[in-house]
């Protein structure tokens, strides 16, 4: 019987995705729960390979949110 998973709160279902991660039909449902509950307002960062020089922007990237962590 397959859960409600609209029910489970962001860690019960990260944890159920990882008890699924080899039944693709759970998995997949379960991800797509997770992806609608991203906040459409959150930062993006920039995919590398749409960077003109990825390597260094993704350094600077990585960097400043290090500093952040600080």
């Amino acid at each position: 019987m397959m859960q409600n998973l609209n029910h489970l709160t962001t860690p019960e279902l990260k944890r159920y995705l990882s008890e699924h991660r080899n039944d693709e039909e759970a998995f997949r449902l379960g991800l797509q729960v997770l992806m609608s509950r991203r906040d459409p307002n959150a930062p993006r960062q920039p995919y590398p390979f749409d960077l003109e020089n990825p390597e260094s922007e993704v350094e600077a990237i990585l960097r400043a949110k290090l500093k952040q962590a600080e």
